[in-house]
């Protein structure tokens, strides 16, 4: 009985996992990959706490829903949660820290989120994110440079094909108002388009009394996806106010996007809708095949930060460590993570020439293990030891104090 305890120990609970071996060591170096692309664009880094108060990500801040949450109660019962979205906790850092800062804040960081997600299988409730945060800038500038730093971040971690879809929070919001939509039915009919429904879509606003360009796009806008002539035509089919601010801007980022010379990654898609209701203005995700989720989420936020106190524009993105790991191996991506570790094997009487001699290899930048030399254990069984843990070579000191090499790799 005690034994099968042990056992069930060895499993993780639902939705976590473990990550080691070469495995860890990719996810690792594309990690670093990113936050040195995120490094070159000026973005400094910030660390926020894994658990913070509920009410920091409560609905009416637009994340998640509470009973996705992983909630639990400190020695004074305030309700505390694991942090399911890294962007409220910096709009609090920089309300509380940068409050009389008017000039651009750039920020970055790397962290875990955990959002509980029961009965979706194979759904990982614990992702790993690599983000950036840019505030105090409003400029349509401003969200161009963020899709292209998304982009080249993509190409140095090695992904070939992807896209980038770009939409605007203020389109379906500014069309939606017009329509004089509840909450309830502007949920459904988000699970609507989300889900490109378009007759559910065309059924719910047959029921209303909408102006009929109104309607018209709203039941089109799953099929408005493309480049600068999507956005023209939109515009051309409404005269909401709101919705054509939106397209306005969006016209404007396809000019900046085409000085990054960056339009071949990019489509937009005036459908799109996000999960978090913060977005004020342009929203994006990168896709690519390999992966069914998207593998970077972005947007502006112009109005969160001003709930911590501080009135200030903003605009952030977020890898999904997790997806885009999928997607390079799904391309067949080479990450070249291999260690090449150096092993000094030694009897205890040579201890000192062990300790000198692995002190000056790591100084010279190797990477060295120390290992003492049991006596009833062949030298081959650590030949095989070193092979199948990233050794490439071994310098075992004798008993007589003589160094001998041994290349692993031949």
């Amino acid at each position: 009985m005690e034994n099968t305890y042990q056992k069930s120990l060895l499993f993780t609970p639902e939705g976590v996992r473990d990550i080691y071996g070469e495995d860890c060591e990719k996810r690792y170096k594309i990690q670093k990959e990113l936050h040195r692309a995120m490094k070159l664009y000026g973005f400094k880094d910030i660390q926020t706490p894994t658990f913070e108060f509920f009410d920091i990500f409560n609905r009416q801040r637009g994340t998640v829903n509470s009973r996705e949450m992983f909630k639990f109660f400190d020695q004074y019962n305030n309700t505390l949660v694991l942090r399911p979205d890294i962007t409220p906790s910096i709009a609090r850092c920089v309300a509380k820290y940068y409050g009389d800062e008017d000039m651009q804040i750039r920020l970055c960081y790397t962290g875990n989120t955990f959002i509980h997600r029961s009965g979706y299988q194979g759904k990982l409730s614990e992702i790993t994110q690599v983000g950036a945060e840019l505030m105090n800038d409003d400029s349509s500038d401003a969200d161009g440079e963020m899709i292209a730093m998304t982009i080249e971040c993509l190409l140095k971690s090695g992904l070939k094909d992807f896209k980038v879809d770009v939409g605007h929070a203020g389109l379906f919001r500014g069309l939606a108002a017009e329509a004089r939509l509840t909450e309830e039915e502007i949920e459904q009919i988000k699970v609507y388009l989300t889900n490109k429904n378009i007759f559910a879509v065309e059924d719910m606003m047959e029921k209303k009394d909408i102006p009929a360009a109104c309607k018209e796009l709203l039941t089109g806008l799953p099929d408005l996806f493309g480049g600068l002539e999507t956005i023209l035509s939109a515009k051309e089919r409404t005269g909401n106010p709101e919705a054509l601010e939106a397209l306005d801007r969006l016209e404007k980022l396809y000019h900046i996007l085409e000085t990054y010379d960056m339009l071949e990654h990019v489509t937009f898609d005036l459908g799109m809708l996000s999960h978090y209701e913060y977005y004020t203005g342009v929203i994006f995700k990168a896709y690519s095949y390999g992966t069914g989720d998207a593998i970077v989420t972005g947007g502006r936020y112009d109005n969160l930060v001003e709930q911590f106190g501080k009135k200030t524009p903003a605009i952030g993105l977020a890898f999904v460590l997790d997806e885009l790991m999928a997607a390079l191996q799904s391309q067949q991506v080479e990450i070249e993570a291999k260690e090449s570790d150096i092993l000094i094997l030694y009897r205890s009487a040579n201890r000192e020439k062990a300790i000198s001699l692995c002190h000056d290899l790591r100084m010279e930048n190797h990477s060295v293990r120390l290992m003492r030399k049991n006596a009833q254990t062949p030298l081959d069984a650590y030949k095989k030891y070193g092979r199948r843990n990233e050794v490439s070579s071994i310098l075992y000191i004798d008993d007589t104090g003589e160094v001998t090499e041994f290349d692993l790799n031949a």
